[in-house]
């Protein structure tokens, strides 16, 4: 059965040893806020053992499952496909006697922990959450619009605030629909939609994919906006069958000028708001390189952070925004400087989160299933771990793979499991005892890269993945921790 040496095998492996902690994934650049912008890729999260599965083994909602032609191995020939391709990567590993630290990635966190917040419903299929800061700005409009509402109509008294209250869950029922237009769109077009979530700043949608083409970019980006200027409208037209200094009155024209706000507001043109967006298309279709787009828009965009954190304040004070300058004294200087630098903070920092997507999406298609697979040796459950290590030690291999007597696939071996046992307990403890079993999602084809690769790994959560070749044979392991340093590097290597 010792026949791991065919010409379509991996290399022992990738130079690097196995043990790993795993680098978190970097911060998720989000779609389309109210500030937006695509979210980029993620590593994929290594599971625990197969006694301890992640949380949220489940494929998020919207995000594609492994490939359905992923190859099913039948009775593979265990020495792989020998099609004479050579791996590209460096070679020679240490043996897997001795790789490894004995420690388990870290499982992943629970689902709704990552996601944050409070699930309100599922339109068109797609989560929708409340972040916790909602509520913080939720009772900040109460107040703030209570306020105004009680000068307005002195004659309600404190029924004003929940009259305010009424108001930010309706301002906020508006975000929503801003972002199920982008929603909407994105599923038009095929691309999935992790989640929608409401937070301090308006609403994210966290699209998983980029747009193909510089004009579904375009039309992803501005129906957000173009939902709001409707809605400002349609409030305008309510308001003029209603008298002004009524409730209904009043809450029509707070919510006719909030989403003219924020119409505004996302229309201008720096990333990450739907502007910045809408000229990363434009530059797209005119240079034909996305990033070109990508580099332009993220610069307009800190520009237009700079601008914001000076220019809102001296506006306030001036009264350019309605105000009385005489007022903006004080306190409320103090509080405009800080809603400038928070949106320009929030600006800034979407900006060069789609700088670093970008770089990083250029990148992907260099993570290959076929490159990053360690080689390995398929062995029978009652082989003793210490004849199994025998043997991938002398074919250079650095993973073994459990299989029937016909050859079929049964399970992995679990890298952490052989560290863990000692040296002079190895000839009594047969392999199939520390084997994980094959999962559908366990078994990957050798011929995803990219996206798609970090898709089918973040879809079932493990350490270890059977790669196999489209006429289903052996072509070795994946290691989710090599996928990670892989995803890794890729952020941290310049454009």
């Amino acid at each position: 059965m010792d026949v791991s040496g065919g010409r379509g095998q991996p290399p022992p492996g990738n130079g690097e040893s196995a043990d790993h902690t795993g680098p978190q994934p970097p911060a998720p650049d989000p779609s389309h806020q109210g500030p937006e912008g695509p979210e980029g890729p993620r590593p994929p999260a290594s599971a625990g053992p197969a006694e301890e599965p992640a949380e949220d083994a489940p494929a998020r909602p919207g995000t594609p499952a492994a490939p359905s032609d992923s190859p099913r191995p039948g009775t593979p020939a265990a020495g792989g496909p020998g099609d004479g391709q050579r791996d590209r990567r460096t070679g020679g590993g240490p043996p897997l006697a001795h790789s490894g630290t004995g420690q388990t990635p870290p499982p992943q966190r629970p689902q709704e922990q990552q996601r944050g917040g409070l699930l309100m419903g599922r339109p068109f299929g797609v989560p929708v959450y409340v972040a916790p800061s909602w509520f913080l700005v939720a009772i900040l409009i109460t107040w703030v619009f209570g306020g105004q509402i009680d000068r307005v109509l002195p004659e309600l008294g404190a029924v004003s605030y929940l009259v305010s209250l009424f108001f930010a869950v309706a301002f906020y029922a508006s975000v929503l629909v801003h972002e199920l237009a982008h929603t909407l769109a994105a599923l038009r077009f095929k691309l999935p939609v992790r989640r929608i979530q409401l937070q301090f700043f308006g609403g994210v949608s966290e699209i998983e994919k980029e747009a193909e083409t510089p004009g579904r970019e375009f039309v992803l980006a501005f129906v957000g906006p173009l939902l709001s200027l409707v809605l400002a409208g349609l409030f305008y037209l309510g308001l003029l069958a209603v008298d002004p200094a009524t409730v209904p009155g009043v809450l029509l024209a707070g919510l006719m000028v909030s989403n003219l706000i924020v119409a505004v507001f996302n229309l201008l043109p720096g990333l990450p708001l739907d502007g910045g967006r809408m000229l990363r298309a434009v530059v797209w279709a005119i240079s034909g390189k996305p990033m070109t787009g990508t580099i332009a828009a993220a610069w307009v965009g800190r520009a237009l952070a700079v601008a914001v954190l000076i220019g809102l304040p001296l506006l306030t004070q001036s009264g350019a925004l309605g105000s009385d300058a005489v007022d903006n004294v004080g306190m409320d200087t103090v509080l405009d400087a800080l809603l400038a630098a928070i949106l320009a903070a929030i600006i800034w920092t979407g900006a060069g989160n789609s700088l670093r997507m970008a770089r990083l999406r250029e990148h992907l298609p260099e993570l290959r299933a076929r490159n990053l697979t360690r080689r390995a040796v398929p062995v029978e459950t009652d082989t003793p771990l210490s004849e199994a290590l025998r043997r991938a030690n002398a074919a250079g291999a650095r993973a073994l793979v459990v299989v029937d007597p016909d050859g079929v696939p049964l399970s992995l071996v679990r890298e952490a499991a052989i560290v863990g046992v000692p040296e002079h307990r190895r000839p009594w403890v047969p392999v199939g005892g520390l084997a994980q079993d094959l999962n559908p999602g366990m078994r990957v084809s050798a011929e995803l890269a990219g996206e798609d690769l970090l898709d089918a790994l973040r879809a079932a959560p493990a350490t270890e993945y059977l790669v196999v070749e489209e006429t289903g044979e052996i072509y070795g392991v994946l290691s989710a921790a090599d996928v990670e340093r892989a995803f890794v590097k890729a952020m941290a290597r310049p454009s």
